[in-house]
């Protein structure tokens, strides 16, 4: 891939190629954000790649993960159900959507977790404060200002080995905040600093040469207003190219992918179709395209949401901000299957929310000790254990 394919492909998505404020303290004058360097254990390795989905709105989790075989799920859904004769069934009570239909190859060859019943205990129903919660990797009564993923990033401190960190499909830092450049090498994935002035590259002031390496210098240019905003395939096209642009691959690497709208509080059945078959294009696309360059194996697919819906449907043919729900993990090294309990109807609370069964910090635990070898306890200030979702 050269580098006009990539300043073309960056104009052509508006936003996709954008940092909010909270990543532009202490940079160079290149304009271009660097990133901290990484462990030396990692040297010479292949980059491990995290790529985080965020399903923002809130997704309701049992109309994507269906527990088709339980009476008490259609009694609370009589109109907004998955019918039956619709789910696509994963065992003889789960099934998923059927507008995640072309994550069935994935299923299928055991590197997608189904994981069940995920959620932050004592959560909080503002948008704003639970996805503090989960951005920060803390618990419902601890506040906190920097997120996990910077955490992380503070333990790569050792030159020879890089990491690196991109956003798209949103200005919002999340998981980054607070992320510190004080150890900083040249390269960087993150292209523009300032999104609130402008959010797109002018192609036609870029100098350009004809090799790959994506460098300070290759983003010394003028910045244009998008000429529209950027759609979920647009943001994923980005995230692709953003992780396979450079010759010489990071040895760790983090991709947040927004993809906003599950806040369906009415007319849920069409929207959320919509969204869970943008979403599973999405993996699709990342899937095929990562296994065709010699990725797949290295990277790891997390989708999380600020919470779940309420089990039980509001006269809107929509649903309230809720609990518990499903989330997916997946990867050339993952250990597909079911995990956690199906939802249990007999335990809901007076909001008609589904009961938290598994910890949403041990995805995160996942990702940071199993995949990435880093000291998840001292990321996350708690002993928090991973999931078994990995092959060795």
């Amino acid at each position: 891939m050269k580098r006009r394919e990539f300043l073309s492909m960056a104009a052509a998505t508006g936003a996709a190629l954008s940092m909010p404020r909270a990543f532009s303290a202490s940079v160079p004058t290149s304009r271009v954000v660097p990133q901290p360097d990484a462990c030396a254990t990692a040297a010479g390795r292949r980059g491990k790649l995290l790529i985080l989905i965020e399903l923002k709105g809130g997704n309701d989790g049992l109309n994507t993960v269906v527990p088709f075989a339980d009476p008490a799920y259609y009694a609370l859904r009589r109109r907004i159900a998955i019918a039956r004769d619709q789910a696509i069934a994963l065992d003889e009570r789960i099934a998923l959507h059927p507008s995640l239909r072309l994550l069935l190859p994935l299923w299928r060859s055991g590197q997608l977790a189904v994981v069940q019943g995920v959620g932050c205990a004592q959560a909080n129903p503002s948008h704003f404060r639970s996805m503090e919660i989960w951005d920060t990797g803390s618990c419902a009564d601890v506040y906190r200002r920097d997120g996990w993923l910077a955490r992380a990033f503070a333990q790569w401190r050792v030159p020879q080995v890089r990491a690196a960190a991109a956003i798209f499909g949103s200005v919002e830092a999340g998981p980054f905040a607070g992320l510190s450049f004080a150890h900083a090498s040249r390269d960087a994935w993150a292209h523009v600093l300032n999104p609130d002035d402008s959010s797109s590259f002018d192609r036609t002031n870029v100098n350009l040469t004809e090799d790959d390496r994506v460098t300070g210098d290759a983003f010394d240019v003028s910045i244009v207003p998008p000429s529209r905003p950027a759609t979920f395939p647009d943001s994923i096209e980005a995230a692709l190219r953003t992780a396979l642009v450079s010759t010489q691959p990071v040895s760790y690497g983090a991709i947040r992918v927004t993809l906003d709208g599950f806040d369906t509080h009415a007319n849920q059945p069409e929207r959320h179709a919509a969204l869970l078959k943008q979403l599973a294009q999405g993996c699709a696309t990342l899937h095929a395209e990562l296994a065709r360059r010699g990725r797949w194996n290295d990277t790891l697919i997390v989708t999380y949401s600020e919470f779940g819906r309420s089990a039980r449907e509001n006269l809107a043919r929509g649903t309230e901000h809720g609990g518990a729900a499903a989330h997916f993990v997946m990867g050339g090294r993952v250990r597909g299957g079911l995990y956690g309990h199906p939802p249990d109807f007999a335990r809901l609370d007076a909001t008609a929310q589904l009961p938290v069964e598994i910890d949403f910090r041990r995805l995160y635990a996942t990702v940071l000790g199993p995949f990435w070898g880093l000291d998840a306890r001292g990321i996350l200030r708690d002993d928090v254990k991973p999931l078994p979702l990995l092959r060795v």
